[in-house]
């Protein structure tokens, strides 16, 4: 990602301001004042390539941008979180890099029971699992998705909802798969009670890869909500089929997928989560969006068979500090090579206010991966400490010292880096 010369051009920051204007008019009149913040940052490295040997150092100046809006709720409803950012190296080691975050979520209701969504994720992601996460081996991956669905009630306790959606998946590098991809959904709920609900869920996927790969994916699901006072589960559970056609040559697959979703408030203060999901589906679809910590390999060109696991929790504490504890597992399966990669791993983060003005932030990670194809592994630790001085209501200014390393079977993937960061921060409004 860091060689400019060459590139298709994008389109995701058109959609995101065709939509934005497409949308806002609705609610201008009710929506709540958007956040708008932005940063200047210097990144010093003594291994910025992350290489085994040689280390090279260099310094990155990034300028960020940062907008939060969520309307009120009315005929035409958004909820905007976007992040982008450039950046250039004092010694050239990379040229100069974009860097794009935005989760862009809208519907408008365009007759009783009917409306049109629109949704556009954008993700810097990994483009070989196996290398380094160095700009070189980054691509921007914008996943959009539009469509009406139209709601119907048939009593007082029935909901049938059917729904028809285009997607296009696209990434900045032009030797990743691009595909177009058409959703078609069908749902029954049933209330049975205030705190239980449940239902049937039939949907087909056909995803179009620019590779000549057609993936058709078929689902049918029991769908089931239930509530307490401190605790929401939700999920379902169903079998899917996968049939994936190149020229002549035709493979199907099936097996037994869903999701789980349990959210628990212990107390006031700590709250608990545990996520679990299992898909047939492609390294172009959302689930990489939907559960960050999977990493898809995008030299494969296949289905994927992918199972992710997600849980931790959170505590607020009475001195002003904060804790967030998260532990995941994930398996990708390539269904044409046969080829799974493994990943586990746990996160720290702790913040605490140490004055008014001055407040703590550290975090830590361990993350492993193991690729069955060769049996090779690699272990990757990050910790990093930092403190936030505000200078003014709305100036701040930052500084983080870090650390990460990579310990691997092969000695040519192993690294080391320490690098220390000292940025400024202005909250427009």
């Amino acid at each position: 990602m860091a060689r400019l010369s060459g590139r298709r051009k994008c389109p995701e920051f058109l959609c995101f301001v065709v939509i934005c204007a497409a949308l806002a008019p609705f609610n201008t009149l009710r929506a709540e004042p958007l956040t708008l913040s932005g940063g200047l940052n210097n990144r010093f490295s003594d291994n910025v390539t992350l290489a085994p040997s040689n280390e090279t150092s260099d310094i990155e100046t990034r300028a960020n941008l940062t907008l939060v809006h969520q309307t009120d709720p009315g005929r035409c409803e958004t909820n905007t979180n976007a992040n982008f950012a450039y950046g250039v190296w004092y010694d050239g080691t990379y040229d100069p890099e974009t860097y794009s975050f935005l989760d862009f979520s809208g519907d408008c209701e365009l007759a009783r029971g009917l409306s049109w969504t629109v949704s556009d994720n954008l993700r810097d992601v990994t483009q070989n699992a196996r290398a380094s996460d160095t700009p070189d081996n980054r691509t921007r991956k914008n996943v959009f998705t539009t469509g009406p669905v139209y709601s119907l009630m048939l009593g007082q306790l029935d909901q049938l909802t059917v729904s028809a959606k285009y997607g296009n998946t696209e990434y900045s590098e032009p030797g990743n798969i691009d595909s177009d991809r058409y959703i078609g959904t069908a749902s029954w709920n049933h209330t049975f009670s205030s705190t239980l609900s449940g239902g049937l869920q039939f949907s087909t996927n056909r995803a179009e890869l620019d590779s000549g790969v057609e993936i058709d994916t078929d689902v049918a699901s029991l769908l089931f909500s239930k509530s307490w006072q401190a605790t929401r589960l939700s999920g379902s559970i169903g079998v899917s089929q996968l049939e994936s056609r190149v020229g002549a040559n035709t493979q199907t697959s099936e097996g037994v997928v869903g999701n789980l979703s349990l959210e628990r408030d212990i107390n006031p203060v700590t709250q608990v989560y545990f996520r679990a999901s299992r898909e047939l589906t492609d390294q172009t679809s959302d689930f990489d969006i939907r559960f960050g910590d999977v990493v898809f390999n995008l030299r494969q060109t296949t289905a994927v068979e992918i199972t992710a696991l997600d849980a931790g929790f959170a505590r607020q504490f009475s001195d002003a500090s904060r804790i967030s504890v998260g532990v995941f597992a994930n398996r990708s399966k390539y269904l044409r090579t046969e080829e799974v990669q493994d990943s586990s791993g746990v996160s720290v983060n702790y913040s605490r206010t140490i004055s008014e003005l001055l407040s703590l932030q550290t975090r830590g990670s361990y993350r492993y991966r193991t690729f069955d194809s060769d049996g090779l592994s690699y272990s990757t630790y990050r910790a990093d400490i930092g403190l936030v001085y505000q200078l003014t209501r709305d100036l701040s200014v930052d500084g983080r010292v870090g650390h990460a390393a990579r310990e691997s079977d092969l000695g040519a993937s192993e690294y080391q880096e320490n690098w220390i960061t000292l940025g400024l921060g202005y909250q427009f409004f």
